[in-house]
């Protein structure tokens, strides 16, 4: 579960914007592989093979993991730990109960928890639920502006893309603001 790399070079100067220049190992997304979907705006969680829910946990440098952590990458340059933790021990618990309520997903795999107590509910749902990454292709539905944007009635405020390329499991994502035309 590696840290999804944007396209482009993020600007060292103004880290909310991006470069000109591709970010190595995204140049695929360019050439046209791979599929662009949409990127919720939630957290992270994952249904393993034993049917056991995890939360996406970041620790900082000095901070002791949760029990029950699984590490998956520690960033180099911040020192900070990427991992698993049981979604039981997660401050989304809760909200995660409801989204799964009486059944929720059952294939394995990777999912955004999303819904009104979640990053601020960018995307204005009503209840919590589950999405599965990558499900939705990129299209005009899912651009700001729509009224249709998120199937939530409302203009999205913001889209963010995540190409994927299944062959190799490959992602990258973009950004929300971009300091260049892109086209």
């Amino acid at each position: 579960m590696r840290k999804t790399p944007t396209v482009f070079r993020r600007d060292p100067d103004d880290r909310a914007h991006v470069l000109p220049v591709v970010h190595p190992g995204c140049r695929w997304v360019l050439d046209g592989e791979g599929r662009a979907t949409r990127k919720w705006d939630g957290t992270c969680v994952m249904l393993d093979e034993a049917g056991r829910w995890w939360a996406r946990h970041e620790v900082k440098p000095g901070k002791k993991a949760p029990d029950g952590y699984l590490l998956m990458e520690t960033d180099e340059v911040t020192g900070k730990t990427v991992g698993w933790e049981p979604v039981s021990g997660s401050p989304f618990a809760r909200f995660h109960a409801e989204a799964v309520g009486d059944g929720g997903p059952v294939d394995p795999g990777t999912y955004e928890l999303l819904g009104p107590k979640i990053n601020g509910n960018p995307d204005g749902f009503a209840v919590h639920v589950l999405m599965p990454h990558g499900w939705e292709p990129l299209s005009e539905y899912s651009v700001p502006g729509t009224a249709e944007a998120a199937g939530t009635g409302r203009a999205s405020a913001r889209v963010r893309v995540v190409a994927v390329r299944p062959a190799e499991q490959a992602v990258a994502r973009s950004v929300r603001r971009v300091g260049f035309p892109l086209v």
